[in-house]
């Protein structure tokens, strides 16, 4: 994800930063630093439990109870 991919996510739910802060567990600084990129002159990058957050909440899903969970069929489930 992009930082204007990050950005456009945010406008297309409508939120401002500080409620999409507030939806994704973080402060209103890291939705700056995203959206810009780089803090302090050093990229950032957007982890990737953000980025699977931001697709949860594009989806309708606010919070995640961890009851409804489909196993995945990858081999790295197998040996959990």
């Amino acid at each position: 994800m992009t930082p204007q991919q990050f950005r456009l996510w945010r406008r297309t739910l409508g939120l401002k930063q500080k409620d999409a802060a507030d939806r994704l567990g973080l402060k209103k600084r890291m939705i700056q630093y995203y959206e810009k990129g780089n803090r302090d002159g050093r990229p950032v990058e957007i982890p990737k439990s953000i980025r699977l957050a931001c697709y949860a909440l594009s989806e309708g899903i606010d919070d995640f109870d961890g009851q409804s969970a489909v196993p995945l069929t990858t081999e790295a489930s197998e040996t959990d």
